[in-house]
C-alpha cells in the first residue's frame, strides 16, 4: 500500500466502494485521515462497514462538516451527462474532489528516495485502443530486461494498493479517459497516448471533451517524455503542441502504418517491420512479423508505442527485441486461445467498438467473425472496407438483426448465443480459416462483462478439443 501524504487529521470522504474505493480509504486512513465513506449501493454500503469502514450519508449537508476533499471512483460521473448529486454537493459546497490517481501522484516519491542511487520512475499509458497491452507489454519488457517493475491503474493493482517505491523501480499505469480527467496531480516520467477513438462519448460531453481528459495526462502532467500516436489528427496535434520544435525529442512520434520523417525522434511499422529514426537516422530494426503474441497493424501500433517507452528509460533495443518474442498477449485482446484441425481461434472480446474490431479485423484472413452484443451509436457500417476479410459472420446478442441488416451481401447467420456461434463457425470452418470473437459491441446484454464473454468464449473452444 502507498499511504496517502498531506492528509494527517483531515476528514476526507471517500464516494464509491468498489475495489479502488476501499484501497483508498484504507491508503488514506494509513496516512493519518479521519475517513467517512459513502456507496448508492446498500449491499456495498453494508459489505465496507463490515470491514470497518466508517459509513456516513454524504446526500446530506449535515454530514459534510469539517470535510476537507472528496475523493471519487472513476466510474462516478462528475459533470456529463450530469454530476453524481454527492459530487455536485462538494462543489456546491467548494469541497475539492479528487481521486486515487491524483492522490497516487502526490504520495507516490517520499524522503527514503534521497538514499537511492536511481529514482524510481512512473511510465503512464492512455489512449482509446490497446492502452491495455501496450501497458503490460511495456511491465512485460521490463520484466524480461531485470528492471525492478510493477503495474497498475486500470490494468491489474490499484494504484494505491500498489508497494512502495524500491531503487530503480519502473511503475507503469494504464490510465482511463474517467482516471485522467479528475485528477488533481498528474505527473509521470513517460506519459504515452496511444489512438483516438469514439468511446465515452456521453460522459464526456463529446469528442472534444474525451480527448481534453487524455490530453491532461500531457498539458498537466509535462512528462520528461511523450510516446504521442499520430495517425490521428488529434494525436498529431498533441505531438505538435509538446514539441518546442522538430528536432525536440522529449517527444517520439509513433505510427502503424506510415513512415514518419523529420529530424526528431519517431517508431514506426510497415509491412511488418518497426524501425526506431533518431536524427533523421535509422537507430534500429525488428521484424514484428513472428511476434506471435502481437498480430496485426494494431498490436504493431501496441509494440511501437511499449518500444518507444522503453527506450524512453533507457533499455535497448535488441533487449526489447528479446522481451517482444516471450509476450504472450492479454486475455481477451487478440489472444490466441486454440488452434484446432488447422482452425485458429481468437478472442478479442474487448473489441467493444467499431475501430477495435476494425482493428482486429485486419490481423487475420479468412475469418469466421462472431459479432454482436449490445452495439453503440453508429452501428457497424465503417467495418465496410474490412468484410472482404469474413468469410461468414455469426451474429450474437440484442443487436444481432440491426447487425445483419449493415453486412450487405457478407455471408451471414443470427445465431443468437455464443454456444450457437461458436458451433456453427467451428462446424463450417476450413484449415486455414480463423474463428475470430470480435464483437464491436458491449456484452452487457448478455454477460456481466466483455471478460465474461471471452471466458465463454475460450471454454467453448476447449470443449472443442475434446470433441
Amino acid at each position: 500500500m502507498i499511504p496517502v501524504q498531506g492528509v494527517e487529521n483531515q476528514k476526507i470522504a471517500v464516494l464509491g466502494l468498489g475495489r479502488s474505493g476501499r484501497a483508498t480509504a484504507a491508503a488514506l486512513a494509513a496516512g493519518g485521515a479521519q475517513v467517512i465513506a459513502w456507496d448508492d449501493g446498500v449491499d456495498t454500503r453494508a459489505a465496507a462497514e463490515a470491514e470497518g469502514l466508517t459509513i456516513v450519508d454524504l446526500t446530506r449537508d449535515a454530514n459534510w462538516h469539517g470535510v476537507t476533499a472528496l475523493i471519487t471512483s472513476p466510474g462516478i460521473p462528475h459533470l456529463y451527462p450530469r454530476p453524481h448529486p454527492v459530487i455536485a454537493k462538494a462543489c456546491a459546497l467548494g469541497v475539492p474532489v479528487d481521486n486515487d490517481i491524483g492522490l497516487f501522484f502526490r504520495s507516490y516519491a517520499t524522503p527514503d528516495w534521497e538514499g537511492f542511487d536511481c529514482a524510481p520512475k512512473v511510465i503512464a499509458v492512455t489512449g482509446s485502443n490497446g492502452k491495455s497491452t501496450t501497458t503490460a507489454l511495456i511491465h512485460h519488457i521490463l520484466q524480461e530486461c531485470g528492471r525492478p517493475t510493477q503495474m497498475g491503474g486500470n490494468i491489474g493493482t490499484g494504484v494505491l494498493s500498489l508497494e512502495p517505491a524500491i531503487d530503480g523501480e519502473v511503475v507503469v499505469l494504464e490510465l482511463s479517459s474517467y482516471q485522467t480527467d479528475l485528477a488533481r496531480a498528474l505527473t509521470p516520467d513517460v506519459a504515452v497516448f496511444t489512438n483516438l477513438s469514439p468511446d465515452h462519448l456521453d460522459r464526456h460531453g463529446g469528442l472534444g471533451g474525451y480527448f481534453a481528459a487524455k490530453r491532461r495526462l500531457f498539458a498537466e502532467g509535462g512528462p520528461d517524455r511523450a510516446v504521442i500516436g499520430v495517425d490521428e489528427p488529434e494525436g498529431l496535434y498533441l505531438a505538435g503542441q509538446m514539441q518546442m520544435g522538430p528536432a525536440d525529442d522529449r517527444v517520439i512520434r509513433v505510427s502503424a502504418g506510415q513512415k514518419l520523417d523529420g529530424p526528431g525522434w519517431s517508431v514506426f511499422a510497415r509491412k511488418g517491420f518497426l524501425s526506431e529514426y533518431r536524427k533523421g537516422r535509422q537507430a534500429a530494426s525488428i521484424d514484428l512479423r513472428e511476434v506471435t503474441g502481437l498480430p496485426g497493424a494494431h498490436n504493431h501500433q501496441n509494440a511501437c508505442a511499449a518500444y518507444a517507452a522503453c527506450r524512453a528509460v533507457g533499455l535497448a533495443p535488441r533487449q526489447i527485441e528479446a522481451a517482444f518474442h516471450t509476450f504472450s498477449g492479454l486475455p481477451h485482446r487478440s489472444q490466441t486461445v486454440a488452434e484446432i484441425g488447422g482452425v485458429r481461434y481468437v478472442n478479442d472480446s474487448k473489441a467493444t467498438n467499431v475501430d477495435a474490431a476494425a482493428k482486429a479485423l485486419q490481423a487475420f484472413e479468412r475469418i469466421r467473425w462472431i459479432a454482436g452484443g449490445m452495439g453503440k451509436d453508429g452501428g457497424i457500417s465503417l467495418l465496410a472496407p474490412h468484410l472482404d476479410r469474413v468469410s461468414k459472420a455469426y451474429l450474437i446478442g440484442h443487436s444481432a438483426r440491426d447487425f445483419a441488416l449493415e453486412l450487405g451481401a457478407t455471408p451471414h447467420e443470427v445465431v443468437g448465443t455464443m454456444e450457437e456461434a461458436v458451433a456453427r463457425a467451428s462446424a463450417e470452418a476450413q484449415p486455414g480459416d480463423t474463428v475470430l470473437l470480435a464483437p464491436a459491441a458491449a456484452s452487457f446484454d448478455q454477460y456481466s462483462n466483455f471478460e465474461k464473454r471471452g471466458e465463454h468464449f475460450a471454454a467453448l473452444v476447449e470443449a472443442l478439443k475434446g470433441g
